[in-house]
């Protein structure tokens, strides 16, 4: 999609970095871990962090049914999804035009509450993998109460829109230039340590595949 769902999502500032078609969208909600859900409560604006996953066509985040936030969004209120990821520093010759590398998208809408025991379930399956994938399989899942004990509502991806830059800082070709100052990308990159086992694990239980397979993609990327 090269036009934006909406005027509401449009790109206005770097318009040559908008993506708007759903598999740029979907490859930042992919790679995020946290979200920052903005809405208004009481005329105060308010703009949470929170885990959230993504399901198809759906973002999910859960809490508790006392959470402010929660009750606030399960009413309908307007609200915003934000996911940014940092790729690297951009250093530059001049103060100017230093900036990041990054990924970032937005979607607008509403949330609603996933009221069905089907629906609650594939949204707690997707909350774990995406956590960390394979943990589904290695634990035990949600016994009936527990599937009902936690509010879980959802936001269609549909007005929606990414921001990507990528690449050197953009003095390369002006007068400053010709600095004696260095200029270029410092990646960021990010790592998983030693898993640390609960003080209540009992003896004899290993790290789990799912755990192994994370670290090694972590080393492979390293």
């Amino acid at each position: 999609m090269s036009t934006p769902s909406s005027d509401r999502v449009r790109v206005r500032r770097e318009p040559d970095r908008g993506r708007y078609g759903r598999a740029d969208v979907d490859a930042v909600l992919d790679a995020g871990l946290v979200a920052h859900v903005a809405f208004v409560h009481e005329g105060q604006p308010i703009c949470i962090p929170t885990l959230f996953a993504r399901a198809g066509d759906q973002v999910l985040v859960h809490g508790s049914s006392a959470s402010r936030t929660l009750r606030t969004l399960a009413a309908g209120a307007p609200a915003c999804v934000t996911v940014t990821i940092v790729d690297g520093l951009v250093l530059a010759r001049s103060v100017f035009e230093h900036s990041v590398n990054y990924r970032s998208a937005v979607l607008l809408g509403s949330f609603a509450r996933v009221e069905t025991d089907d629906g609650r379930l594939a949204a707690y399956r997707a909350f774990t993998e995406k956590l960390l994938a394979g943990r589904w399989d290695e634990v035990r899942p949600p016994a009936p109460l527990e599937l009902r004990a936690t509010e879980i509502l959802s936001l269609p991806i549909g007005e929606a829109s990414a921001k990507v830059r990528t690449g050197p800082p953009s003095d390369d070709e002006s007068e400053d230039a010709a600095l004696d100052v260095w200029a270029g990308v410092v990646p960021a990159v990010t790592g998983w340590g030693e898993p640390v086992p609960s003080p209540g694990l009992r003896a004899g239980i290993d790290i789990p595949e799912s755990v192994r397979r994370l670290l090694d993609s972590a080393h492979e990327q390293a």
